[in-house]
């Protein structure tokens, strides 16, 4: 208990927070693979109802909108625990921490992906209808991959999944700048809250019928990550009785399972149209968070997978497609046999689950502590990963 009698149960690593990060690269996961079978023309699911098929195989872009939210959510939270309020925020050391946590896997997936692309593969070839290579690493390093592709077409899949990033970036980006002009005041609630209304505008009208900035665009993705941060600054004024928790969360799970599970009916009452469906995907998954955040921690074996998934998230998100690539070649090359679609899904999740643990444990989390070693300053600080 606090002074003030507000319970705080401390926000170092919250496993409703991770369930909601697993579930998003599960989602992302599942239509990384039904992509490369729709490309492929390889018809499948018949045998399933077509809202449950929807469901489980086209969510990718809802998955990347709760990344968005928790990543708002854990990386306002740690900076506020960092520098006690967001006029606190000191620029340098935000870089620093981002650049700590971002590069080094950033850096290594764009060496291997400029390696393979000489390799002549069509799964990694940028083509010079697409910019090229060296303006694909470009657009990678300053994090315009959503722009470039926007105006050329998709990159290799491998290069594609760099568009979220690019997204996050940018917003932090400007973050500390934000807090260290408008941190004291109401002027930064108020910015984020631009943000959170522009989103939707940016998904239909001023996308001027791009279907690739629809979803892809900065604003388009920012007002999801604004949402994070507002939750991330009001959850410690909450003031909800366990029972009021309780509803929060369960209306907030309810609103990403509704816009999720009943996708078609979204569909067809234009939420999606509008650009709404995924401003009340981000609006649940807030929900959640600030629930968690104010409750008792709990342990249950259910989720266990998911928050596993959860907490190597990053991992898995920028190393999966290698593993999607393998797992569908070697599909066609057993003859596409109606067994293997469901093997292969499974495969894709196992497999991109352990490549992303051997990433993190040997390389992207020591390169992290590394960094975060080297450019600390002053008295040691808990430098501990929370996005």
């Amino acid at each position: 208990m606090t002074d003030s009698g507000r319970r705080d149960y401390g926000w170092s690593r919250l496993d409703g927070v991770d369930v909601l990060r697993g579930l998003a690269i599960l989602l992302v996961l599942l239509n990384h693979v039904n992509m490369r079978l729709v490309i492929a023309g390889i018809p499948y699911g018949h045998s399933l109802p077509r809202q449950l098929f929807s469901s489980l195989v086209w969510s990718g872009q809802y998955g990347v909108q709760i990344f968005f939210a928790v990543s708002g959510f854990l990386i306002t939270s740690t900076s506020l625990r960092r520098w006690g309020g967001p006029s606190g925020v000191l620029p340098r050391a935000f870089y620093l921490l981002r650049v700590a946590r971002i590069a080094p896997l950033l850096l290594l997936l764009l060496l291997v992906l400029v390696l393979l692309h000489y390799t002549g593969s069509h799964w990694f070839h940028v083509t010079e209808k697409m910019g090229g290579l060296g303006r694909a690493v470009l657009a990678a390093l300053t994090f315009r991959v959503n722009v470039l592709e926007a105006r050329l077409g998709y990159l290799p899949g491998s290069w594609d999944i760099l568009w979220s990033l690019s997204v996050e970036e940018a917003f932090y980006l400007g973050f500390p700048i934000a807090c260290l002009l408008l941190g004291r005041g109401r002027w930064f609630f108020v910015l984020l809250a631009i943000f959170v209304a522009m989103g939707p505008f940016a998904r239909t009208i001023w996308a001027h019928g791009n279907e690739t900035w629809q979803e892809y665009s900065y604003l388009g993705g920012m007002d999801a990550i604004a949402l994070g941060c507002l939750t991330a600054l009001l959850t410690p004024k909450l003031q909800l009785s366990p029972r009021g928790l309780l509803l929060l969360q369960s209306v907030g799970a309810a609103m990403i399972a509704c816009v999720i599970g009943f996708s078609i009916t979204v569909e067809r009452l234009g939420l999606s149209r509008s650009g709404l469906g995924m401003t009340i995907i981000a609006l649940g998954t807030c929900m959640v968070m600030a629930a968690v955040a104010q409750s008792p921690p709990t342990k249950s074996s259910l989720f266990r997978p998911l928050i596993w998934m959860g907490q190597r998230s990053y991992e898995i998100y920028l190393t999966h497609m290698f593993v999607v690539i393998a797992g569908f070649v070697l599909f066609i090359r057993l003859g596409t046999p109606a067994i293997g679609v469901p093997v292969m899904f499974v495969a894709v999740i196992l497999g991109a689950g352990v490549v992303g643990e051997l990433v993190r444990r040997f390389y992207s989390e020591p390169a992290n502590q590394y960094l975060r070693k080297r450019w600390r300053r002053g008295p040691e600080e808990n430098l501990h990963v929370a996005s």
